[in-house]
Parts: C-alpha cells; sequence; structure tokens
C-alpha cells in the first residue's frame, strides 16, 4: 500500500495526496455483512448538538466486524482486502471452513489467500487470534478484549500495535501505542500482528472540503468570538485568549488539566502514558 501525490492543478490539490488503493482486492462490500448508518450529525435525542463539530458528509453503510471472534477453531481463508469508509484501518474478509463469512480488521501484510484461526493453541501468525497467556512476551498484537469474551476494543486504528511486555498470574502487562503500560487478564483475547494501512498518518488533506466529505465541520477557534459565545472572546483588535488561560467554551482548563475521573480502574495502570 502507499501513498500517492497528486499533480498541483489547484491550489487544494497543491498539496493534496491519498491511497493508491493497492491492497484493496474487492470494489464492493459483503451484502449480509452491512447494516444502515443512520447520522445524527452529534445531536441527542433532543435536537441538542452534544458533539461539537459533526454533520453533513458522504453516506455510508456500517460493516458488521467481529470484533470477537466468534468462530472458533475453525480455519478461514482471507477471501479479500476491502476499504471501510468506517475506520482508518482496511478491513479482511474471512470463509471458514463451515461456509460462515465475517469481517475482521485486516493486520499488516495480510494477503488473500492466507489461512487464519482463532483458537486457544493457534500459531504466532498475524492475523491468528489466542488468548494472551499463549502468546509469547514481546509479540506485538492488537485488537485487545479488556474483559474476557467482550471483543477486542483496543489497538484498531491503522498503524497501531501494542506490545506483550511480561505475564505474572492472572494479568499481563501490555504496552500501548500511546505509551501506557496496562494490566489485563490473560484469558481475554488479542490477534497477533500490527493493524495494517500504515501509511495512513502520511496522508494530506489538502483543503477543507475534504474534511466536510468525512462529516467534520470547521472548527472556530474561541478568540475570535465574542465574549458571550466563549472566554477568550473579545477585546479590541487581535486581543489573544486572556484570563482564564486556555479553557474550554464551558471554563474547563484545556492544557494540563487531568479530566480523568475513572478510579475503577485505576489500579490497572502499571505506568501513565505521561
Amino acid at each position: 500500500m502507499g501513498v500517492k501525490n497528486y499533480k498541483p492543478t489547484s491550489p487544494g490539490r497543491r498539496l493534496m495526496s491519498g491511497y493508491d488503493f493497492a491492497e484493496i482486492t474487492k470494489d464492493k462490500p459483503e451484502r449480509r455483512l452491512l447494516r444502515r448508518k443512520t447520522r445524527t450529525a452529534g445531536r441527542n435525542n433532543q435536537g441538542r448538538i452534544t458533539m461539537r463539530h459533526h454533520g453533513g458528509g458522504h453516506k455510508r453503510n456500517y460493516r458488521i466486524i467481529d470484533f470477537k471472534r466468534a468462530v472458533r477453531d475453525i480455519p478461514a481463508v482471507v477471501e479479500a482486502i476491502e476499504y471501510d469508509p468506517n475506520r482508518s484501518a482496511r478491513i479482511a474478509l474471512l470463509k471458514y471452513k463451515n461456509g460462515a463469512r465475517t469481517y475482521i480488521i485486516a493486520p499488516l501484510e495480510m494477503k488473500v489467500g492466507d489461512v487464519i484461526v482463532a483458537s486457544e493453541n493457534a500459531d504466532i501468525k498475524a492475523g491468528n487470534a489466542l488468548p494472551l497467556r499463549n502468546i509469547p512476551v514481546g509479540t506485538m498484537i492488537h485488537n485487545i478484549e479488556t474483559k474476557p469474551g467482550r471483543g477486542g476494543q483496543l489497538v484498531r486504528a491503522a498503524g497501531g500495535s501494542a506490545q506483550l511486555l511480561a505475564k505474572e498470574g492472572e494479568y499481563a502487562q501490555i504496552r500501548m501505542p500511546s505509551g501506557e503500560v496496562r494490566l489485563i487478564r490473560t484469558e481475554c483475547f488479542a490477534v497477533v500482528g500490527q493493524v495494517g494501512n500504515i501509511e495512513h498518518e502520511n496522508i494530506r488533506t489538502g483543503k477543507a472540503g475534504r474534511s466536510r466529505w468525512r462529516g467534520i465541520r470547521p472548527t472556530v477557534r474561541g478568540v475570535v468570538m465574542n465574549p458571550v459565545d466563549h472566554p477568550h472572546g473579545g477585546g479590541e483588535g487581535k486581543s489573544g485568549q486572556g484570563n482564564p488561560h486556555p479553557v474550554s467554551p464551558w471554563g474547563m482548563p484545556t492544557k494540563g488539566y487531568k479530566t480523568r475521573l475513572n478510579k475503577r480502574t485505576q489500579r490497572f495502570i502499571v505506568k501513565r502514558r505521561k
């Protein structure tokens, strides 16, 4: 997979880059694994904006991804590598020997024709899913469960990978992509390897309209607003943000201020990301 740069036929094209889609082998998704995706434009059931900068964008269908790797001990053949508009990673269409088809997140260097399996005793091979207790220390993993049977929730974005650092008793130590070291139970499943589409971070949007296609609306700086709209607003000319220094529209400090309130899982964090 590679990044292609466009010819500078317009100011927006000049610095734009995109995917060459060399790894994509199938244009249309599996219809039985599609669901309609409704858009809320960041509004709740009262019509009030609860998530700013959401709205518009191209229509999408949701691809049902098997994060649980629910079909166990049955080998599957990779039928296709596909594009998924709902995530940065690519997805792989699997066909199991019992005839079932599912989507999974495609690991790096996965190819059509590869045979993978989700099993307690699977080989240490990219795409295979097995419990942390059966994965050697030092292995790169992704799609990690936080609770047994819940399905993978951690490390699912393009190019992401975590590393299994140690195993002691019921828990394994995992180094997350952020640098945080976290304890996870050893019976939780994880997938061996790194998530594919590692060039995703090198894509340059090029123009504002491309963000609108993705459903991302503009972000207006607080310093250009009026005092009634934002604590940074007001003043004569370019007056900066003033006091209090930098805060959200609702007065919450935005730099260096700890907002984590979840003390329930504090004991599972061995080393903070900062």
